[in-house]
């Protein structure tokens, strides 16, 4: 087959960073997938949250193909008006002011924790700052995203990391408040646990760092790179529990497939990083923000909003179904269109069992199935998912 022989050229060239799906995936339209063998797949993981508009989106291509043509890049020692138009759709959308643009998710974590220990030093003329993360948290796999991740195996091997940083534990306040002082420049967390098992935050605690924060003139650093851009029914999933952060990551669907992040901040706290504090050559090119642009054009015209505050309650309730019949089921949670179905076994046998039968998911830890579709899937798309979940259980 085909996608054997790829799969063996590239184990001798790739580092051993992922343990791959043995499948070679070739192109896509709507909400699936193909390989190169032909075999069609529904998607329930979107590229890990990231294709929220589905594939082969032709207004999307167009926009790509156009730019093409016009600039790719310039570096940011020039401006360019697609970059200009992005940076006000991202303003706009999280009620924030000031716009850096990166490469990936975790370039917008990495510039985010600089821009709150930089605004500490300014404010204190001291560079002593720590930082408050969250136990089971997953921000990225730099030395700083590290540093804030809550995962201990995660970080071990790697050795002295950026110092400074404590963990509270996610949904508990006073964990949290155990750990203030007067050194902490900020407390960063997601407004909806990913990678440590989909957890959405519980209103009363995000509301409580929030309070919390502006108590102790802290920044609130919300990480909404997997959890915002509409997956969970509004653009951000911080409009849910009615707070603004100081300081917003994004990334993933923002640019539904090109290689795009933003860290984006209230002005007081924007201004504490001058020219020389913080760069990308690549970060917000011309090419990349002509596909967020027309992200948020195509979230508009076609109304994905509604889309996923239509099918969410539906996922949730034929997942609920599922629970009733499978003693083995533990839980089904999430918010919107982020869901986990919660194991009291590991789910590689299952996420395998689903791909041999044409469906993607993946997992989140051994025993959680997360469910990250595009945001245009359907109620018929849905059951066709359920149909197979409940073959492969």
């Amino acid at each position: 087959m085909v996608s054997d022989e790829l799969i063996t050229r590239a184990d001798k060239v790739l580092m051993h960073t992922y343990n791959r799906f043995q499948i070679v995936l070739d192109s896509g339209e709507g909400v699936y997938l193909k390989d190169v063998n032909g075999k069609e797949y529904l998607d329930l993981a979107a590229g890990i949250a990231v294709f929220a508009l589905g594939y082969g989106v032709k207004e999307y291509n167009d926009a790509l193909k156009a730019q093409v043509d016009k600039l790719l890049h310039t570096s940011n020692l020039f401006y360019n008006e697609p970059a200009i138009k992005a940076c006000e759709h991202i303003t706009k959308m999280t009620g924030l002011d000031r716009v850096f643009m990166t490469n990936s998710g975790t370039e917008a974590i990495e510039g985010a924790i600089k821009l709150a220990r930089k605004y500490y030093y300014v404010k204190n003329g001291k560079a002593d700052s720590e930082i408050i993360a969250m136990n089971h948290s997953f921000h990225g796999r730099s030395m700083g995203a590290l540093a804030v991740t809550g995962n201990e195996s995660y970080r071990t091997p790697f050795g002295q990391l950026i110092g400074g940083v404590k963990f509270a534990d996610y949904n508990n306040l006073d964990s949290v408040k155990a750990l203030v002082n007067e050194k902490t420049c900020a407390i960063i967390m997601e407004t909806v646990q990913g990678e440590g098992g989909l957890y959405p935050g519980n209103k009363e605690f995000i509301q409580g760092v929030r309070k919390l924060c502006d108590e102790k003139g802290i920044i609130m650093i919300l990480d909404e790179i997997q959890c915002g851009m509409g997956r969970t029914g509004t653009m951000m999933a911080y409009e849910q529990y009615g707070v603004k952060p100081d300081i917003v990551t994004l990334a993933k669907a923002l640019g539904c497939g090109v290689p795009v992040g933003a860290f984006v901040a209230k002005e007081e706290v924007a201004n504490a990083m001058v020219p020389g504090d913080h760069g990308s050559t690549y970060g917000g090119n011309p090419f990349v923000a002509a596909a967020v642009n027309a992200v948020f054009d195509i979230f508009e015209k076609k109304k994905v909003l509604d889309n996923v505050n239509e099918v969410a309650p539906y996922l949730k309730e034929r997942l609920n179904e599922v629970k009733a019949k499978h003693s083995d089921i533990v839980d089904v949670r999430g918010l919107g269109l982020m869901c986990g179905i919660e194991f009291n076994h590991p789910v590689g046998d299952i996420v395998k069992k689903a791909m041999e039968k044409g469906v993607i998911m993946i997992s989140a830890g051994k025993n959680i199935v997360r469910l990250v579709p595009p945001l245009v899937i359907t109620k018929s798309d849905v059951d066709k998912f359920i149909s197979v979940l409940e073959e492969v259980i």
